[in-house]
């Protein structure tokens, strides 16, 4: 039984695992012959005017497109497995097929490969339905490998192949309607149709397997790119993901922010990872000083470190204790709400004041400060008390105090410019303040 579609003596296409009149062998002038037509047809349709169709026509053309590249990708990773079987990549000295058709097609190794594993997936008796249908253009590749992957994944010791068989014709079934994405969940729970008495216990063997297989590969790979980001990579636990993300979605919801906070630099609305990204870093910045862990006896907080004239100055620099600079405006912002230790060196740096985190404003005053002040109290700004930070209206280095009589509440945008050394601030009889830019 062959995974390659072949065409008969009338010219037809044949799928894989359908019998066919006995032919002659197949030549080289055939095959030539074959792709020369293909050429054409394909130098036909790129050089039509795409412009001048019709929307009836377009469509038709994107759907039949779509069908014959997937055609043609099921007779690319026959081929392939073709190729896999007769180790065509050892004259060459690659270790692996993939390797070698990689370098002939400049694919990534490992698209080669997938594409490779599949084509010799669907060569098999067991896969025979989904290389028929992957042949005629009813499934797309991405469609195909999950279809192969789940039915693989069954447990061998307790699903025979008749359960087998009828699994893997109702995610053909499903494919008809749903996507590679979908096929995925739905090939986790197809036991609970095929065979209810064993799915159950599958998917929660299945489950846990994931989970300690998830927990096992947590990874977080950040680097600095020296102009002050940071980028990086991670592997969480998708239930991990979901709690984080969905604290990031609140912190991200446009209802807590206003229009001129939802607009980017040039005035569009500022995509959904931005937002998500700003939501992070406020995330970070608020984390609760008093639920850090400690070492040592001592919290894990930033230090921040700056001469009393760094800290007065509008144009000055701080110091973190890893040795990265920050403005003086960041390090007063962050010194209003963060957990960190602000420590303040005079002459021969000597420490003048060593804040704690007790300085940081209580949960009742929080609540008496949303009371009286009801949101944000920059005027115009409509964000409500919970997406507000606290302020110090008298910074602590000019011997201000953590008490409601010089705190308030302010939003994250309002709390950045009024630490900005390039807006002056009024404030109102009202308590409500406003910003000029300096000029």
């Amino acid at each position: 039984m062959s995974a390659i579609p072949a065409e008969d003596d009338a010219g037809q296409w044949r799928a894989p695992g359908v019998d066919a009149p006995a032919s002659a062998p197949v030549t080289s002038l055939a095959v030539a012959s074959l792709l020369r037509r293909l050429d054409g047809v394909l130098d036909d349709l790129h050089g039509l005017s795409l412009a001048g169709l019709s929307d009836a026509d377009v469509t038709e053309l994107l759907d039949a497109t779509t069908t014959a590249s997937s055609r043609l990708a099921a007779m690319q990773c026959a081929t392939a497995a073709q190729a896999d079987d007769r180790r065509l990549g050892e004259p060459t000295g690659a270790r692996h097929t993939h390797h070698w058709w990689a370098r002939r097609s400049r694919l990534t190794r490992a698209e080669a490969g997938r594409l490779v594993r599949l084509g010799r997936a669907l060569a098999t008796e067991t896969h025979a339905p989904t290389a028929a249908a992957f042949a005629a253009g009813d499934l797309r590749v991405d469609q195909a490998r999950k279809i192969v992957d789940s039915v693989d994944a069954l447990p061998a010791a307790r699903v025979d192949d008749e359960i087998r068989a009828k699994a893997e014709t109702m995610l053909l079934g499903l494919a008809r309607q749903h996507d590679a994405r979908d096929l995925t969940q739905l090939g986790k729970r197809i036991l609970d149709t095929v065979a209810p008495e064993v799915g159950e216990s599958h998917e929660a063997a299945a489950l846990a397997a994931e989970e300690a297989r998830a927990a096992a590969t947590a990874d977080l790979t950040v680097y600095d790119d020296d102009h002050g980001s940071s980028h990086g990579t991670f592997t969480m636990p998708t239930t991990a993901w979901k709690m984080l993300q969905r604290h990031l979605l609140a912190l991200a919801n446009p209802a807590r922010h206003t229009d001129q906070q939802l607009r980017d630099e040039t005035g569009a609305l500022k995509p959904l990872r931005r937002r998500l990204g700003e939501a992070f870093v406020e995330y970070v910045e608020r984390y609760p000083a008093d639920a850090t862990p400690q070492t040592a006896g001592v919290s894990a907080t930033v230090v921040v470190t700056m001469t009393l004239e760094q800290l007065l100055g509008e144009q000055a620099t701080a110091l973190l204790d890893d040795g990265t600079r920050i403005s003086a405006g960041q390090a007063r912002r962050l010194a209003c709400e963060a957990g960190i230790i602000p420590a303040v060196l005079g002459a021969g740096s000597v420490p003048l004041d060593l804040g704690r985190s007790t300085r940081l404003f209580t949960k009742s005053q929080r609540i008496a400060l949303g009371l009286r002040d009801g949101g944000c109290t920059a005027r115009g700004c409509e964000t409500t008390a919970s997406g507000c930070h606290a302020h110090h209206d008298d910074p602590w280095a000019k011997g201000g105090r953590t008490e409601l009589a010089s705190g308030r509440l302010l939003c994250p945008h309002h709390h950045r410019l009024v630490h900005d050394s390039r807006y002056f601030v009024t404030t109102h009889a009202d308590n409500t303040l406003t910003f000029t830019m300096r000029t």
